[in-house]
């Protein structure tokens, strides 16, 4: 599978590099910063240069692909507009090159408790910003699986975690994100779902096949 991963050098997205290129699947890396294509190189993947912020349509980016990723994200230190022009703006822009190019196929990386507004009024923007973008992408009538993991950790992953449309509030280190999102892409049963995630005790496969029954 051909597969363009959007926010490429970011670290849930630096550990499925390895992960997909090993599964044998073709890796475009859209990243912002030239100095960041070695990485994504010493990794087997094709970088490709694309600011989501300033392209409006990222379509030649993306490329012919059979599948995309939303990985990116403004980070945790940037400003409220960020969190506009990123996180949904950004996936938004991904959802309208997908369309544009046939890629039926497209996971999103969100994040749990959306639907409950907490923190600073940063934080607060950044949540609404994920809805709205895992909103468009529900209504985009492409094939989506929507990904929302509790609190990311950067410890060693445990291949050990919980996945179900809502769950009580967890964390989960990222490499363990990254091996869901492989096998979600790997797993086409699972168009049209949102599912929280958090570490448990099912491996990766378990708990893929208990939210297919």
């Amino acid at each position: 599978m051909k597969i363009t991963i959007l926010g490429a050098h970011g670290k849930i997205a630096m550990h499925m590099h390895h992960m997909l290129v090993n599964n044998g699947h073709q890796v475009r890396g859209l990243i912002r910063k030239q100095e960041q294509s070695e990485d994504l190189k010493n990794l087997g993947v094709e970088p490709v240069i694309c600011d989501v912020e300033k392209e409006e349509d990222i379509s030649e980016a993306v490329g012919n692909v059979d599948a995309v990723v939303f990985a990116a994200g403004a980070g945790p230190g940037s400003g409220a507009d960020r969190k506009w022009t990123v996180d949904r703006d950004g996936a938004i822009k991904l959802i309208e090159a997908a369309k544009k190019n046939g890629i039926d196929r497209y996971v999103m990386i969100s994040a749990m408790g959306l639907d409950e507004p907490r923190g600073s009024e940063v934080f607060q923007v950044y949540q609404k910003a994920k809805a709205e973008a895992d909103e468009a992408l529900r209504k985009s009538g492409l094939d989506y699986t929507i990904i929302k993991p509790g609190r990311l950790t950067d410890e060693n992953g445990t291949g050990k975690v919980s996945l179900a449309p809502k769950l009580d509030p967890g964390e989960i280190p990222r490499e363990d994100v990254a091996a869901v999102l492989t096998n979600v892409l790997e797993t086409p049963s699972l168009s049209g779902k949102t599912l929280d995630l958090i570490s448990g005790n099912s491996t990766v496969e378990e708990a893929i096949n208990k939210v297919l029954g």
